[in-house]
């Protein structure tokens, strides 16, 4: 079974990081790995990735005609695409080398449509005390609560999620209107992706751990107010993803109640038994996060009733 996997770059500043992602899709121990390079729009980056790897087999770069996001470069990736399946991949991110294997392994034992695995973390600036690991979806990470064994779930991370190629074209892709030329920070197009693939096919997507993707954690990704910030918007979003399809976030539901009825009074808890001032500032910054999603969330109500 052939795997393509889509990569999506647009600055120099990224390159080194881009580089290092892009190897890691050629050092695949899987022996069907295809890699479509997909270059935003920026024509030195675009010379420089054709120079570096352009020449290697079953590679294709291919450069925009200008800065279109990231959705719309994916979905230009997957027509590229010659492979039953279609991988996604940030160019801030490194494969694990039998990742390919794990995501293949799954559409032949499973008969799935759709594959991904587990985001771990690379921090680059050590890892913050505070942010608490039920809040790591902010930086890309899997979280805490999230499911732990192979099985089935609505989506996983675009960085480490795959279609049936047929499928993902058939479902017409990512919505160019979301992502980081969306709406504000619009977010969670794979989100709304998954929530038609079930729709469309009653199918979900198969969440396999061993199928893991190491995702950089730069300084400014773990500073508070960028966390903040990051969690107004994912309330937002949740909010908008409604609008269009209310059982679309059962799943943030589900894990709402698993914060409140089981998180945060364990961490209550731990922290009365073994006061700490790292233990207080992590419960702390854990209930200003959900503050900030809350606020984002009230925002896009109130948003939606004035427009």
């Amino acid at each position: 079974m052939r795997i393509s996997v889509v990569l999506c770059t647009y600055s120099l500043d990224r390159y080194p990081e881009f580089s290092e992602a892009a190897r890691s899709v050629l050092g695949q121990t899987h022996d069907d790995v295809e890699l479509v390079v997909v270059v935003d729009g920026t024509d030195r980056v675009y010379d420089r990735a054709r120079d570096d790897f352009g020449d290697h087999e079953d590679t294709t770069v291919y450069c925009n005609d200008r800065n279109r996001g990231l959705s719309h470069s994916r979905n230009v990736g997957a027509d590229l695409a010659t492979g039953d399946v279609v991988a996604f991949l940030d160019d801030d991110a490194v494969a694990a080398p039998d990742w390919a294997e794990h995501i293949v392994d799954g559409y032949r034992r499973r008969d799935a449509v759709a594959v991904g695995g587990k985001m771990m973390p690379d921090w680059l600036a050590g890892e913050p005390t505070y942010l608490p690991p039920e809040f790591y979806f902010l930086i890309g990470v899997t979280h805490r609560g999230f499911r732990e064994d192979e099985g089935y779930v609505r989506n996983t991370f675009s960085s480490n999620l795959s279609f049936d190629r047929e499928v993902f074209l058939e479902l017409g892709g990512f919505k160019t209107e979301m992502g980081k030329r969306g709406e504000n920070d619009l977010q969670g197009g794979e989100t709304e992706l998954c929530v038609r693939l079930e729709r469309t096919y009653g199918r979900r997507v198969l969440y396999i751990p061993d199928a893991v993707v190491e995702h950089k954690i730069y300084e400014y990704r773990t500073e508070r107010r960028w966390l903040l910030e990051r969690s107004f918007w994912q309330g937002y979003s949740k909010r908008r993803l409604e609008e269009t399809s209310a059982d679309g976030t059962e799943t943030e539901r589900e894990f709402v109640r698993e914060l409140l009825t089981r998180y945060i009074p364990g961490r209550v808890r731990e922290a009365i038994r073994r006061p700490s001032l790292d233990r207080i500032d992590c419960l702390v910054m854990l209930h200003l996060l959900i503050g900030a999603t809350a606020l984002g969330y009230g925002y896009a109500v109130v948003k939606t009733l004035t427009e």
